[in-house]
């Protein structure tokens, strides 16, 4: 990422998450656990938020949420799905982000290519589930614990 956009981005993103609260009623995003054939999971760590995380992201206005699944995977992570994406579980994100919806869905199937991150990603690295790292963030080890474990799921992000 540019030194300029590291400097401004931690003054930008609470900026962009006030103005979404204040005009729009819902929204809605995606993210996706990208499953490798050793069974690791594709976890991101993001410019402007502290821990890993699943890849994923808002979806645009007319957009599908599994053309935004794809999207994002590919935007942040450079793969691109070979397969159409499954949905896992949708939740509630009420405690972050009034209003906000979060779909968790899973890609098996996929190929690597080049990613367009714009700044956002930090770092991409493979994570065995049943072993992550100390800083995963609580919504996405939950969702990974009702994947890899049989946890039940929650309807709450």
């Amino acid at each position: 990422m540019t030194d300029w956009r590291a400097r401004i981005e931690p003054f930008t993103r609470p900026l962009f998450f006030a103005l979404s609260r204040a005009t729009r009623g819902m929204t809605l995003g995606v993210r996706i656990a990208a499953v490798d054939e050793g069974g690791r999971v594709l976890l991101v760590r993001h410019t402007y938020l502290p821990g890993w995380w699943l890849p994923g992201g808002g979806v645009d206005r007319g957009e599908t949420t599994d053309a935004a699944a794809v999207r994002e995977l590919r935007e942040e992570t450079g793969l691109i799905a070979t397969a159409p994406p499954r949905l896992i579980s949708i939740h509630s994100n009420e405690r972050f982000f009034r209003g906000d919806h979060v779909l968790v869905y899973r890609v098996d199937a996929f190929e690597a290519g080049p990613s367009d991150s714009r700044g956002e990603i930090d770092a991409v690295e493979w994570f065995d589930p049943l072993n992550l790292p100390s800083d995963v963030n609580r919504g996405s080890r939950d969702r990974l614990a009702e994947i890899f474990q049989g946890i039940p799921l929650s309807p709450h992000w």
